[in-house]
């Protein structure tokens, strides 16, 4: 955000009883809440150092900058912030302006006098170069300036100030001796009667900012969108504070970015691009960009304008619009000769062109520009998107990590924090869509452990920016995965608190909600419940709703319609090029031939997913289409050479697989054991079923876990069946009991795929 120029000043005008002193030359005037801090910095100078104790001192002087700097209060705020840092001191105070307030303006003359005393001596209170020195001299100065009518005015507003702090101690006072339903209606009326002046004390203290309250109130909130957003006041309120700083001076170019910000969080697009348009028109206006930039600086806020209009409607999806304003951008800024705005441009080109076509040329080509220019976060920002696109295109993760590497080593030379935790973020996303869970998990702590390399202002909770959202929603899918669902629901509240659902990175927790929400009803049964969450899905991500359509119909028996649902999102994906997706989607479609007996045709659909997932380096994919293609080898007679490549993917599976990936395995192992036994003699049919019963109980903990019944039941149905074939009827008889609970909790759906030993 630009910086608040030394120009722009505000209007000369009293309102609300706030007196403005002669504002043309003066950044401050005098109001009753700056007489109350006045009256502070007096009592801390009187007490000295014996009646204050090191750590209230200490408190103190944090509190004194935000107090100095920040808009005006009210007197029960002020004091309730005093009695945090010093309960002994907030009395003193309170009774100073008690005793001013209810007394003579001499009294208030006098004070004024007494505070220049503060700077005598060989020894001052106050040195006159620091921070509360410049405070003090401001509002002696400014209270000098004054006439006489407007000293009494102060002196007035100063008396209504006082009155209202006390008003609203008498009315919580007697709210809380309200304890009989009689001394309730009273209390309720007494509350009606207060309504008007409590409305009155807050207009008292929401008049026109001084220069410096507004820089610290605009560079407050912008920090606080950017870090912490739960903590920046509400949209609404934030508009209207800005509506009121622009009422008293509508040339305020950065209240106009703020409020463009603002609108932003709230997806407005209209007074977004307003609030935008008229930041650059005031910049023009008050001549800000021709005093920095000379004759250049009314052809930069043109250029400028232009290309933050484009990623602006590159933002909303209007890439039409946005590629005509990105033109006019690169036209002015080739005119003014501006390498590093076309340096800019050439990025959101980029942006433009990745949602049409392949790219990575014009990629390469803005990185190398980049850091021929010295731009080394758009150069960081274009490693970063090569490196994705890269990933996305199937290269190893060895080359993709090394290029990250490189990155880093600029990220840490310019202490450019934001993208370190992009590119944490970034390597979190790669080492899951190559199926490393564990490497995923550890760099996703080591993105929350970090300290932030900016400073920590104002209470900030540093780093609520995309990269941690990204970061703590794979965190959330991780533990779901692994069956510690507690702990994916706390991460996703911890989401909701973070990023609440106005903010514009809620949609990432919000999608990852559904998902696993989606996989416990597909896991319980419930698939009225997962048909329920596709319409959620479908709204914030298109492909992964169709997908998960279809994956409900086909566990509901509807299997037409699952395969034209399967069909036309695998045409969507290959024009796209979402190999991920893609993979999924073979081996779904691979899913319903098998239901059909259509165990052949199953195969070449399981190939080609096996040669894309090696091809794209999707170990994950490669290992679940190794499963699927076992068990149709298994089905079609071949237990045997089901083993031997249920060996090869086993491995992956196991070390970095899902809870639930990881029992369909183990069941799927046994069901092949079982299978080649039939033709062992008897010592050896015997070991290699009881190596099942084991196998089948490790299966059985997996799917416990995720708490998948209809799999638990399954399994319990083979193992009463092994148990039979051995003798032992009391661990069978266990079994078929257990199996029967769940076979009447949940009722069979569909054709079992292996209904015989």
């Amino acid at each position: 955000m630009a910086s608040v120029h030394e120009s722009l000043y505000f209007n000369p005008m009293m309102t609300n009883g706030v007196v403005h002193a002669n504002v043309f030359g003066i950044k401050d005037w005098v109001t009753p809440y700056k007489i109350a801090v006045l009256v502070l910095l007096s009592e801390m100078g009187r007490a000295g150092g014996s009646a204050i104790s090191l750590l209230e001192r200490r408190r103190l002087n944090q509190l004194l900058l935000p107090l100095l700097q920040g808009p005006d209060m009210t007197l029960t705020r002020l004091h309730k912030a005093i009695d945090e840092s010093c309960p002994q001191l907030a009395n003193s105070v309170q009774i100073r302006i008690k005793l001013m307030a209810e007394g003579e303006l001499k009294d208030m003359e006098q004070f004024f006098d007494d505070l220049s005393d503060s700077f005598s001596g060989t020894d001052p209170e106050v040195h006159k170069t620091s921070v509360v020195g410049l405070f003090l001299r401001h509002m002696i100065l400014a209270y000098n300036k004054l006439s006489f009518s407007q000293v009494y005015k102060l002196y007035t507003a100063l008396q209504e100030y006082f009155q209202n702090a006390e008003k609203k101690a008498a009315a919580e006072e007697a709210e809380m001796d309200m304890t009989s339903p009689e001394g309730q209606l009273v209390g309720l009326m007494q509350r009606q009667d207060l309504d008007v002046p409590s409305r009155e004390e807050e207009i008292s203290c929401s008049g026109p900012l001084s220069q410096k309250q507004a820089e610290y109130f605009l560079s407050q909130q912008a920090s606080l969108l950017k870090n912490d957003e739960t903590k920046a006041l509400a949209p609404a309120s934030l508009q209207k504070e800005l509506n009121n700083l622009l009422k008293f001076n509508p040339d305020f170019a950065e209240a106009h970015y703020l409020s463009y910000l603002n609108s932003l969080r709230v997806q407005d697009v209209f007074s977004s691009t307003h609030s935008l348009l008229h930041y650059f028109d005031r910049l023009i206006l008050t001549g800000a960009e021709s005093k920095s930039n000379g004759d250049e600086g009314y052809g930069r806020s043109l250029r400028y304008a232009a290309l933050n209009l484009a990623a602006l409607h590159c933002r909303f999806g209007h890439y039409q619009q946005a590629e005509l304003a990105l033109q006019e951008a690169i036209r002015i800024a080739q005119e003014s000769n501006d390498h590093v705005c076309l340096q800019h441009c050439l990025s959101w080109l980029y942006i433009l062109e990745q949602k049409r076509s392949d790219s990575c040329v014009l990629l390469e080509h803005s990185v190398k520009k980049a850091v021929h220019f010295g731009l080394p976060y758009l150069a960081s920002l274009g490693i970063q998107s090569l490196v994705q696109q890269r990933a996305f295109a199937g290269k190893t993760a060895n080359k993709l990590m090394d290029a990250l590497k490189d990155s880093d080593l600029l990220h840490w030379k310019h202490s450019l924090s934001e993208l370190i935790d992009i590119s944490i973020a970034q390597k979190t996303a790669i080492w899951r869509l190559y199926g490393r869970s564990t490497m995923a998990l550890q760099q996703a702590q080591t993105l929350l452990s970090m300290n932030s390399l900016e400073a920590l202002n104002l209470g900030v909770q540093q780093n609520n920016t995309e990269s941690f959202a990204v970061v703590l929603c794979h965190l959330a899918e991780l533990h779901a995965e692994q069956g510690c669902l507690a702990a994916a629901s706390e991460i996703l509240e911890h989401l909701k608190e973070r990023f609440p659902p106005n903010s514009q990175h809620a949609q990432l927790w919000m999608l990852c909600e559904q998902k696993i929400q989606f996989g416990r009803a597909m896991n319980d049964g419930k698939y009225y419940v997962a048909d329920s969450l596709v319409t959620g899905i479908t709204a914030l991500n298109s492909i992964e709703g169709v997908y998960r359509k279809a994956i409900v119909l086909q566990a509901q028996n509807q299997m037409s319609e699952a395969h034209k649902l399967l069909q036309k999102l695998l045409v969507q994906c290959q024009k796209i090029k979402n190999t991920e997706m893609m993979i999924s989607v073979l081996l779904a479609v691979a899913e319903l031939y098998w239901r059909a007996s259509c165990h052949t045709i199953a195969l070449p659909v399981l190939l080609q997913a096996l040669a894309l997932s090696r091809e794209y380096r999707l170990q994950y994919l490669a290992s679940e289409t190794v499963l699927s293609l076992a068990f149709s080898q298994l089905i079609l007679g071949i237990p045997e050479q089901a083993l031997n490549i249920l060996h090869v993917a086993i491995e992956p599976i196991l070390a970095d697989g899902a809870v639930l990936d990881k029992g369909r395995a183990m069941f799927l192992v046994a069901k092949c054991q079982v299978a080649s036994a039939a033709s062992y003699e008897s010592q050896k049919k015997v070991e290699a079923l009881e190596s099942a019963i084991l196998n089948l109980n490790e299966a059985k903990s997996y799917f416990a876990k995720v708490d998948c019944k209809e799999q638990i039941r399954d399994v319990l149905y083979f193992q009463a069946r092994l148990y039979h074939t051995l003798g032992k009827a009391q661990e069978r008889n266990r079994c078929a009991m257990l199996f029967r609970q769940l076979h009447q909790e949940l009722p069979a759906h569909g054709v079992p795929l292996v209904n015989r030993l």
